[in-house]
């Protein structure tokens, strides 16, 4: 008997060790996302395809990306869009339209507008940096997400710059890749949802390449984004990085 209690207490002791293992921390977690979606450089080509009132229409675009700090952005396609670029340094922004040969810095409450009729702002745009910089994760339970076990976090803005002060974020619990992200206001209102799928290996990290952005106080059924190619930590030249290559 003696034996077998004492057989018992190491198993659950083993047990209890084995859990604790596997159930990491909200900001462990949080830090596994950031190692997947977050890199030093990228170039991504992608789709946004705007599900309005009136219909639906599609662009292409590609961005160059260095940190969190520096991106631009040049429209492809339809050929109304193409040649429109975005280029952003630190906190600042600027639009290049070519239809009026002008470059516009978007600031203060024209960075809560539409970016091209799309259900993201210019806000969504200059948020790339790493949630575990800004955000305070707290660990609310595990759910199925489309068949997937998922971890459910509450994350809470430690810094006074964000666009939503709040999130809730569901977050594959194998691969360390969101699922579903619905965004608050501080006064608690839900601004916006996102749904991520079609989940890829690429170079050795795990991706969502389709989302589905919602803005909850606008009409229409949102705005599809896909990753066509996304390349990681790649060279990239400065210049690409200045107002002069906007009109270029």
């Amino acid at each position: 008997m003696k034996n077998f209690r004492t057989c018992s207490l190491i198993m659950g002791l083993f047990l209890l060790a084995s859990k604790g293992l596997a159930q990491p921390s909200a900001n462990e977690i949080l830090d596994r996302v950031d190692r997947n979606t977050y890199s030093e450089t990228s170039i991504l080509e992608s789709s946004m395809t705007i599900n309005g009132r009136r219909g639906s229409r599609t662009m292409t675009v590609r961005t160059y990306s260095v940190g969190d700090t520096q991106s631009f952005s040049e429209y492809l396609s339809p050929p109304r869009d193409a040649g429109t670029k975005m280029l952003k340094l630190e906190d600042q922004l600027w639009i290049y339209s070519p239809a009026t040969d002008r470059i516009i810095q978007i600031s203060g409450h024209m960075l809560r507008q539409s970016v091209m009729g799309s259900d993201l702002s210019y806000e969504d745009l200059m948020e790339d940096r790493k949630l575990t910089d800004v955000y305070e994760a707290e660990f609310l339970g595990e759910e199925t997400m489309d068949g997937r076990p998922a971890y459910v976090l509450h994350l809470k803005a430690r810094v006074p710059d964000l666009a939503y002060d709040s999130r809730k974020i569901w977050i594959d619990a194998e691969r360390f890749v969101p699922l579903r992200e619905d965004l608050f206001a501080k006064s608690g209102q839900l601004l916006k949802k996102t749904i991520f799928s079609d989940v890829k290996q690429i170079d050795g990290r795990w991706y969502p390449t389709t989302m589905v952005f919602k803005d909850m106080l606008k009409q229409g059924d949102g705005t599809e984004f896909k990753v066509l190619t996304i390349r990681f930590n790649e060279d990239i030249p400065e210049h690409i990085f200045s107002k002069a290559s906007l009109r270029r």
